[in-house]
């Protein structure tokens, strides 16, 4: 046989090969591909998980039939399976699945479970849904693996989150008739520019701008607002983590509110984002109209606040109340910002009605990836436009 024709029936073997590990095996599939080592290891993977049957079955089964069954053992084999086939991210998507589509949230409360699983924000989530039915023997387990996931978070975002929040911070203390000492002379040059006199060479600066010196005390107020349902597990734990990193800032004095049908306030926990995350309880109804009545009454300087509303805004308590609040939080000086999602996966299920009717009032709701909130933050305090994203759910 000739070289081309060896290279093209090597060719179709490999596309028969990866339409088999998608087809499955199933009896339709016809590719009468066999699988055989790695490849029927990793196809018994997927059949544990994505297969039609539920006996169980071994990891190397051709057919998609295996099922993980209600074993911990099994289901142990299977993570550890799962975790030398597929890369990370791949492995977090199945583990995410296998939550959903087999019911394996019982098995997270067993310590062995959760030192073998690849920890993510997902699973943070289902580890807090679980958290009040947690037993002793798992709770310290858990906590490791959520701080696990948060200190991930940490390293990735909060050096940006304060550099950009400083500068905001800065900026925004910027005056009119600083002291000489206190001149932003490249501001005051191009805001003077119009004052050039070509005769002597220089500019008449007619307007000084400068910075107001630098200050201990509290600049700025921000409150976190977040709707703590189910569908909200991966805001809740990006926000937990912001409000710790700005509470770190001494300019920023930051309360944390979470809330369902009660309001919790855990600005008190926020020097340990992990603490405030077991403080939460996900699941449960809503009432926005009721935790912002709670946070009105905490703002004391409205024109320095920023309240950070954190929901999906499907209210279960009283929706003009809901309106009215945020109406005269803004009357009162206060910069309002509702985000329908603090996530990497964009905007969930959300109530477009109410979203609209925050639009109306000058309050835009839409979905904030965790890297586009430093900029958010920085635009609020400095009441600048806030950057949208094009995509954005709603406006």
């Amino acid at each position: 046989m000739s070289t081309d024709g060896t290279d093209r029936t090597r060719g179709t073997d490999e596309r028969l090969r990866r339409w088999r590990m998608v087809l499955g095996g199933e009896s339709a599939d016809g590719t009468g591909c066999a699988l055989s080592g790695t490849d029927a290891a990793m196809d018994g993977a997927l059949s544990a998980l994505y297969g039609s049957g539920k006996a169980a079955g071994s990891a190397g089964s051709s057919g998609r039939s295996a099922g993980l069954g209600a074993s911990a053992p099994s289901v142990a084999r299977w993570l550890g399976d799962i975790r030398t086939y597929f890369p990370s991210s791949v492995v977090q998507v199945m583990q995410r699945d296998a939550i959903d589509r087999l019911g394996l949230s019982a098995l997270l409360l067993e310590p062995e479970m959760l030192e073998a699983v690849e920890a993510d924000v997902h699973l943070v989530g289902t580890l807090l849904s679980l958290n009040k039915v947690m037993p002793e023997t798992t709770r310290e387990t858990a906590r490791a693996v959520v701080r696990g996931v948060v200190q991930d978070i940490e390293k990735r975002l909060a050096t940006r989150t304060r550099a950009t929040l400083t500068g905001a911070l800065d900026r925004s203390a910027r005056i009119s008739r600083p002291r000489h000492r206190d001149i932003d002379w490249d501001r005051t040059i191009r805001a003077n520019l119009k004052n050039y006199l070509p005769e002597h060479g220089t500019v008449v600066p007619e307007r000084l701008i400068g910075y107001g010196r630098a200050s201990q005390s509290v600049k700025k107020e921000v409150v976190l607002c977040i709707d703590q349902s189910g569908s909200m597990a991966a805001s809740v734990v990006y926000a937990s983590v912001f409000g710790a990193v700005l509470a770190s800032m001494r300019s920023i004095a930051t309360r944390l509110v979470v809330f369902d049908t009660a309001v919790v306030d855990l600005t008190d926990q926020l020097d340990d984002p992990v603490d405030v995350l077991f403080g939460t309880q996900l699941g449960g109804g809503t009432d926005i109209n009721r935790a912002l009545a709670y946070c009105q009454s905490r703002i004391t300087r409205p024109a320095d606040t920023v309240v950070v509303l954190i929901s999906d805004l499907y209210e279960g308590g009283i929706r003009d109340g809901m309106l009215k609040r945020v109406a005269a939080m803004r009357a009162s000086g206060v910069r309002f910002v509702a985000l329908l999602a603090l996530s990497d996966e964009g905007a969930p299920a959300y109530d477009r009605e109410h979203a609209a009717a925050l639009a109306a009032l000058g309050a835009p709701a839409f979905a904030c990836t965790p890297d586009l909130f430093p900029e958010v933050m920085a635009a609020a305090i400095e009441k600048r436009p806030l950057p949208i994203p094009d995509t954005a759910a709603a406006r």
